[in-house]
């Protein structure tokens, strides 16, 4: 049985129990169950290599103890287990002794989730299901990697948990445009549900892992960071299902609740790609961490000052931001300003308000920069809809072949003889501060629609507007008649 079709037939069966509400329920259900289930693949593989391995997770609560014989524990002895066993004590779990990292891993993943399914005897069937695939089959490990990928994409259509998931569009070209190496520490400090982690993962290993030390390098320099619970557990279960052996450096925690100046040259890293949170506010306290002048509740505008301290002396970074944040004044210019002192903001990737549908129709844009020399000229790309269509949506989403042209006329690793185009322009550090550091650059190809003269206009409307009102007296008047006959 394919995975495509273990994975729907799990779905088939928890939409019939009453417990399980909607897709996102569905998915977190599904998640930790993957989760035991990989988890325990892995430990008995890591049994038979290492002599003095021992399990973080207790012999009763490991799968191959009470899930993976299909004619165990069902109905409500099944539901007991769980819900007064299972979930109470792993979210107890101790976090020393060998392989404390390992145990801080599932017990961060249980800490906040929740058994939704309300019968045993389905649950019972879905833990079969699930008891059939060989985790530690790479090519199992890979087929339901790439279902996992879908489901979370499946996600920007279930209420708020659209806004953990990025196109995978705009996370693959902010990779393959960063290029991240093995070896170079890479982080996301507001990961989601860990696209842009597997996706640079997959950039790496098709183009830089060679050996097993590669790969190792590659593993020990992944550094993520999520707040809320459910995108915590999505993409932890996401990075194993990816092959990564020790998922504990995605922490579950808020970034920003660190003081700014704590971050020292320990936390600096070589690589930051993320899709920071924006439209929000941060809870209070949380600004009084950051210096005076950069003080906000507007947690993209929190996240871009950290990003620039983060950053080793050139370090570079793919970030998506909304537009609001390239025009805004207050904070948001004191902000550019440093940016484009400390950071070379190289290019601006303006996108259309389609990208990002249904979860959200909001102009966005992908900034690119380097640490370490002031911005002279920032280069900006208009990245427009297809002609054959005429928005983004659901049905016809962004891919990533929408961004060859892009590409193609980026200038490779050094963005060496770069011009402008129709869609393409730059604008000087000069100009950026004659406007005080907007960054809202409109494309100056563009020809703006001619409204006619503005005089003319108001004219043509007051002469409408006179003849509105003489025609609606007249129909009162021929109204007024009828009803006297």
């Amino acid at each position: 049985m394919s995975a495509r079709t273990v994975v729907k037939s799990i779905q088939d069966i928890m939409r019939q129990d009453v417990g399980v509400d909607g897709d996102a329920q569905r998915l977190s259900q599904l998640c930790w169950m993957f989760f035991l289930k990989i988890i325990d693949d892995q430990d008995r593989q890591l049994e038979v290599m290492q002599d003095d391995y021992r399990s973080p997770i207790p012999e009763a609560l490991q799968w191959r103890t009470w899930a993976a014989d299909p004619e165990g524990i069902t109905g409500e002895a099944m539901l007991t287990f769980v819900n007064t066993e299972l979930f109470p004590r792993l979210k107890e779990l101790p976090t020393t002794g060998a392989n404390a990292n390992r145990a801080r891993v599932v017990r961060s993943v249980f800490e906040d989730a929740y058994n939704y399914m309300k019968s045993g005897q389905l649950m019972r069937q879905v833990i079969n299901k699930i008891s059939g695939v060989d985790f530690n089959n790479l090519a199992e490990r890979k087929h339901f990697g790439d279902i996992y990928e879908q489901l979370l994409n499946d996600l920007q259509s279930a209420g708020n948990a659209g806004e953990y998931y990025t196109p995978r569009a705009l996370t693959s070209f902010m990779v393959d445009r960063t290029d991240p190496r093995p070896g170079e520490i890479l982080l996301d400090p507001s990961c989601g549900t860990g696209g842009f982690l597997t996706c640079a993962i997959r950039h790496m290993r098709d183009h830089y892992v060679k050996k097993v030390e590669d790969e190792q390098n590659m593993q020990a320099s992944l550094r993520a960071v999520e707040k809320k619970q459910l995108p915590h557990m999505l993409c932890v279960t996401n990075m194993l299902l990816h092959g990564i052996e020790d998922p504990s450096f995605v922490r579950h925690d808020n970034t920003l609740a660190r003081p700014y100046i704590s971050y020292g040259q320990a936390d600096r890293v070589d690589i930051i790609l993320t899709n920071p949170p924006f439209g929000g506010k941060e809870e209070d306290g949380i600004e009084s961490n950051f210096p005076p002048h950069f003080r906000t509740k507007e947690t993209a505008d929190l996240f871009l000052a950290l990003f620039i301290r983060l950053l080793k002396p050139g370090g570079r970074a793919a970030i998506v931001l909304p537009d609001g944040s390239l025009f805004g004044e207050g904070v948001k210019t004191r902000l550019k300003e440093h940016l484009l002192e400390e950071c070379n903001l190289h290019t601006i990737v303006r996108l259309p308000n389609s990208v990002f549908k249904p979860y959200a129709s909001i102009g966005t844009n992908l900034l690119f920069f380097e640490k370490g020399e002031p911005t002279k000229e920032v280069w900006f790309y208009e990245h427009r809809v297809p002609e054959s269509q005429k928005a983004y949506s659901m049905t016809k989403p962004i891919r990533f072949e929408h961004f060859q042209d892009c590409v193609d006329w980026w200038g490779g690793t050094k963005r060496t003889g770069r011009r402008e185009t129709e869609v393409a322009w730059k604008v000087s550090i000069d100009e950026i501060k004659a406007r005080n550091y907007n960054l809202d650059f409109k494309n100056p190809h563009t020809v703006a629609d001619d409204h006619g003269d503005p005089e003319e206009l108001l004219e043509a409307l007051t002469a409408a507007e006179a003849e509105t009102g003489r025609l609606r007296e007249q129909l009162k008047t021929i109204l007024a008649e009828a009803l006297a006959r």
